[in-house]
């Protein structure tokens, strides 16, 4: 395979469904994908985007290996196997996949592309918005202190999800904001001395916030067209070649055999077969086709 195809890694998300019998269960599929990428989602709007989508998105609890209470191990990824669950969010989503696509009965990568990216996308939106959150309280602590009793003041109040809430999504027009700006300074006594400087404080966080949050969306979206595009070399590779079926194999007879399956292979193939399985529902393509494939999808 040439270079330029060995360093692209593609999800099997954009790959073409097969009919089954009996419809796949997202529900299910979406349980078992969040059981390896959504884990402590309660408490981290961000864990999706953390664990299956982005390094951007910063690094998710790495403490936290086990799946939330009360789901099924049946239609869940377990603790033990998350213990092998790769580090880089592209991986863990492509090895959550093939798993969730083994655990839950008719469903194809399609299905785990429209369960699941957009899930994915509003977590990479949340952290991006916590980030830029940040930003402004460091803006608020670089003013001396009655100023900054002021800007904290008239900011809490500016943002607040009756105004422009907290990513100022509601005050892009800036008439909206100058009207809300205008109640809110008014609300906070003793800040008439400082009410030039706080306004250009927060209207420069606001534009910040705005500019940064778009950018964000961009880039995020620009990332994961790039990681499918990715994915799908790697996912078209393994099939195509059976180079995540034999290394399976060989680590199967290397820990569950004593002569290192000299004899008898048939227990390594029946831990590795989920591949096999996996793989029948891609449409693997020939090198030259995957090439093509490639070079179409990156000119979109």
């Amino acid at each position: 395979m040439t270079k330029k195809i060995a360093i692209l890694i593609l999800c099997l998300v954009i790959l073409p469904q097969i009919s089954w019998a009996a419809p796949c269960s997202r529900i299910n599929l979406t349980r078992c994908l969040d059981s390896a990428c959504a884990i402590n989602l309660s408490s981290n709007a961000a864990a999706r985007c953390q664990y299956c989508g982005t390094p951007d998105a910063g690094l998710p609890p790495t403490t936290l290996r086990s799946v939330t209470a009360g789901t099924s191990s049946k239609n869940t990824i377990s603790t033990k196997e998350l213990r092998q669950a790769p580090n880089d969010p592209g991986e863990r989503y492509v090895w959550a996949t093939r798993l969730c696509l083994d655990k839950i009965p008719n469903c194809t990568a399609e299905d785990v592309s429209e369960a699941y990216d957009d899930l994915i996308e509003k977590s990479c939106r949340a952290a991006g918005i916590k980030n830029d959150m940040a930003s402004l309280q460091k803006k608020s602590a670089q003013n001396t202190k009655n100023s900054r009793t002021c800007l904290n003041e008239i900011s809490k109040c500016v943002t607040a999800s009756g105004k422009c809430d907290t990513n100022f999504s509601k005050c892009v027009d800036d008439k909206i904001f100058n009207n809300f700006f205008a109640t809110c300074s008014s609300q906070s006594t003793g800040c008439t001395n400082y009410i030039d400087t706080v306004r250009t404080e927060v209207n420069k966080s606001r534009q910040s916030i705005i500019s940064a949050t778009e950018s964000n969306i961009n880039a995020i979206a620009n990332a994961r067209k790039l990681a499918r595009i990715n994915r799908f070399a790697i996912a078209n590779s393994d099939c195509l070649h059976d180079i995540e079926y034999n290394k399976c194999i060989d680590n199967a007879c290397q820990n569950n055999t004593n002569d290192n399956c000299e004899t008898n292979q048939d227990i390594a193939i029946a831990l590795c077969e989920f591949y096999k399985t996996a793989c029948t529902k891609i449409d693997v393509l020939t090198e030259q086709q995957l090439q093509k494939k490639l070079d179409e999808l990156i000119e979109k």
